[in-house]
């Protein structure tokens, strides 16, 4: 049975425009999401919302927590013991997971593979090998997708351990030929996901997808993915990390192994073998790097000082909301470039923020970066 601060967090977790990084900032401005709840109505008006966001009832988040253990899986909380401790590192954490198998394989060292949905014999192939050697030695992450993920979570199941990050609820396998697939992982590994039950995939989620990818591995192997990729986004994801990248070269042919080479040029690790991997990760405290250490809920996020009064709400928000406001677009812009141009304290900034998010004005983006949404409705 969940306990009362279970229920209030799941609905704070599932109300109308409380994403990742706005749930944070409500339990460090507020302490409990009892109070959070309370708040969030004024917050929406504050931030130009005519009508009070939507939020989960009791019964809604009791039915939540039903519906997973009927599945066979549960429900784990930001800051709980066994919430996985490198995903925790992400500025934008999931509040909460869904889990289906064994909760524990998330906290084991990890090495995700992803790469392109109509990959070649070629890419398959090599994405086959690497995944089989790699997985006798470490748990191999990936995205349960049609090409490169669907092989690379098959040949993990034949030496060792893999986990599947998905974009919907448990009970929506996606695609549904990889339904079968999505079964046997959840009885051999893990299939994860920060999506209620009954969710559709949709094209914003999957970006979310990639960031528990990224975040639950130690670094990220590109097999064979095209520029402007939902594989380089992952990628990008861990080197924003401070995890490993490495990746598969190509030919300059092929238009599917342009994303791989741009990555090599960056720096990434060209990798032939699962050795080129390996040898990378030993400097990594035998896969578990100090740098990598696990997050608190309460950690201060970035950009912020640590100085106690940094959590007060400041009095007079009219002159920094109009600031903010006006210094944001649809190009999405980091919170550190906000502070620099609009010279009011980080408080004043994450206030405006919080409420114009709540109000469904702005969009919070992997990065801690925010986008105005020109066409967001009242």
């Amino acid at each position: 049975m969940p306990t009362e601060d279970q229920l209030l967090r799941l609905r704070l977790v599932r109300t109308e425009g409380v994403g990742p990084v706005t749930f944070r900032r409500l339990l460090e401005r507020y302490h409990t999401p009892a109070h959070a709840l309370a708040a969030l109505p004024q917050l929406a008006r504050d931030g130009g919302k005519t009508s009070p966001p939507a939020i989960p009832s009791d019964t809604d988040a009791r039915l939540e927590f039903e519906r997973t253990a009927k599945l066979g899986g549960r429900l784990i909380f930001l800051g709980d013991l066994d919430y996985p401790p490198l995903l925790a590192q992400l500025d934008d954490a999931p509040p909460v997971i869904a889990v289906l198998g064994d909760a524990a394989l998330l906290a084991k060292p990890a090495i995700a593979i992803v790469g392109g949905r109509n990959a070649s014999a070629a890419g398959l192939r090599l994405a086959e090998t690497l995944s089989e050697d790699l997985a006798s030695h470490v748990t191999v992450v990936s995205g349960l997708a049609r090409g490169i993920d669907g092989i690379a979570h098959t040949s993990a199941m034949r030496t060792g351990r893999t986990v599947a990050a998905i974009a919907g609820g448990l009970d929506v396998p996606y695609p549904i030929e990889n339904a079968n697939l999505q079964r046997l992982i959840a009885e051999r590994g893990t299939v994860v996901t920060e999506a209620a039950p009954g969710t559709q995939p949709q094209a914003r989620h999957f970006p979310r997808r990639n960031r528990i990818i990224a975040g639950l591995s130690l670094g990220v192997l590109v097999v064979e993915a095209a520029r402007r990729s939902g594989s380089l986004i992952t990628a990008r994801i861990a080197q924003d990390l401070g995890r490993e990248v490495f990746a598969v070269p190509g030919s300059p042919l092929d238009p599917r192994a342009r994303g791989g080479n741009d990555l090599i040029r960056e720096g990434a690790v060209l990798t032939e073998t699962a050795d080129d991997v390996l040898d990378n990760l030993s400097g990594f405290g035998g896969l578990f790097p100090s740098r990598l250490a696990p997050a608190g809920i309460d950690d201060p996020p970035p950009c912020v000082s640590e100085d106690a009064d940094h959590l007060e709400v400041p009095s007079g928000l009219d002159r920094a909301r109009s600031r903010v406001v006006s210094l944001l677009g649809p190009t999405p812009v980091k919170v550190d470039d906000l502070l620099r141009r609009c010279q009011l304290s980080p408080a004043a900034v994450l206030a405006v923020l919080l409420e114009l998010e709540l109000a469904g004005r702005v969009e919070t983006l992997p990065g801690n970066r925010f986008a105005l949404l020109t066409n967001a409705g009242s």
